[in-house]
C-alpha cells in the first residue's frame, strides 16, 4: 500500500491554519501535520531544516506570518524577517525536498493607486511595512524555489482569531454607534474559502507555478462590508462613514486594493464565492459557536 502524501501547515493556529483544520478530513488521502509557532518558529531555520528532515513533506502550505499591520511600522526588522527572509529559507528547503511550496501573501504589496482590480503582473509598491515585508517574501521565495506558487489575498476574515468581522460584531454589541472608513475599496475574502481553494490547488492535476490572485467575489468599502455585518447580525448599532483622514493609523492602507482572479479561476478551475454569502455563512457559524 502506497505511503498517503504529507502536507505541513505552518502557522496552524492563525485564521487559514485553524480553517484548514476544518477541511482536512474531506482528503483522506493525505496525512496533514499541523505546526503552530511554537511547534515550529519559521525564522528558526535549522529548526525548519531538522523537522523537513523528519517530516519529508510532499507539500507546505505556509500560513505562518507576521499580521500585525500598524505595529509593523515600529517592527519592521522582525516582519521582514518573518515575512521575507524567513520565506525564503522554507522555499529554499522545500526546493531541496521536493516539496511543492505554497505561499500565501497579500493585496497590501500594491500602492492602491490603481481603479480596476489588480493582476498579478501589476506593479507593486507597498505603501506600509507589513506590505513591503510581504512583497519580500514573495521575491525570496521565487528566487530561491521557481516552483513555488503565491496566492495573494486580500481583507481575510474568520469565525477563529482576530479579524474586522469580529472586531466588528464585538463593537456593534457593546456601542450605540461606530465610524468605519468609507474611501478604501477592496474585496473580503472568507478564509474558509480560501483554505478550500488551496486544498484544489493541491489536489489538482497540474502544479502551476506563479503568482495567483484570490479573493471572494465583489468590491467594496469597509464601510459597506460593516453595514453588512449589522444586516446579517440583525444589529441595532448606527454605522457612520468617515474618511481615512478621519481615522489617522500608525500603517497607511492602499484606497483600492481588489485584485483580478481570473488567472487561478482559468489555471485551477475554481469557482469565486459571493462575499455577501461568504459573510452570512461566517457570521452564522460565530453566532452558533459553542461559548
Amino acid at each position: 500500500m502506497r505511503e498517503k502524501q504529507k502536507i505541513l501547515v505552518t502557522g496552524a493556529n492563525g485564521q487559514l491554519g485553524k480553517e484548514l483544520q476544518q477541511l482536512c478530513h474531506l482528503m483522506p488521502g493525505y496525512d496533514f501535520i499541523f505546526l503552530a509557532r511554537d511547534d515550529m518558529p519559521i525564522q528558526q531555520f535549522e529548526l525548519v531544516r531538522t523537522m523537513f528532515d523528519f517530516i519529508k513533506p510532499a507539500f507546505c502550505i505556509n500560513c505562518a506570518a507576521y499580521t500585525a499591520v500598524d505595529k509593523a511600522e515600529n517592527e519592521k526588522e522582525l516582519a521582514l524577517e518573518i515575512n521575507g527572509e524567513a520565506v525564503g529559507v522554507l522555499a529554499a528547503v522545500c526546493l531541496e525536498h521536493e516539496t511543492k511550496f505554497i505561499q500565501i501573501s497579500t493585496d497590501y504589496v500594491f500602492d492602491g493607486q490603481g481603479k480596476t482590480p489588480y493582476k498579478e503582473n501589476d506593479l507593486t509598491v507597498p505603501v506600509n511595512a507589513y506590505g513591503a515585508s510581504k512583497l519580500k517574501g514573495e521575491e525570496e521565495a521565487l528566487k530561491y524555489n521557481p516552483e513555488t506558487i503565491i496566492i495573494r489575498t486580500s481583507w481575510l476574515y474568520s469565525s477563529f482569531g482576530k479579524n474586522f468581522v469580529k472586531t466588528m460584531l464585538r463593537l456593534m454589541s457593546e456601542k450605540e454607534e461606530v465610524n468605519v472608513v468609507n474611501d478604501q475599496f477592496g474585496s473580503p475574502t472568507y478564509a474558509a474559502d480560501l483554505a478550500q481553494v488551496i486544498l484544489q490547488i493541491v489536489q489538482h492535476e497540474k502544479w502551476q507555478p506563479g503568482i495567483y490572485h484570490y479573493s471572494d467575489a465583489g468590491i467594496i468599502s469597509w464601510f459597506q462590508f460593516a453595514l453588512a455585518i449589522k444586516e446579517i447580525s440583525k444589529n441595532n448599532c448606527k454605522v457612520n462613514p468617515i474618511t481615512t483622514a478621519q481615522f489617522p493609523t500608525p500603517a497607511k492602507r492602499p484606497a483600492f486594493s481588489a485584485l483580478s482572479c481570473e488567472r487561478i479561476q482559468r489555471n485551477f478551475q475554481i469557482p469565486l464565492k459571493d462575499w455577501q454569502t461568504s459573510l452570512a455563512a461566517c457570521i452564522d457559524k460565530i453566532k452558533n459557536a459553542p461559548e
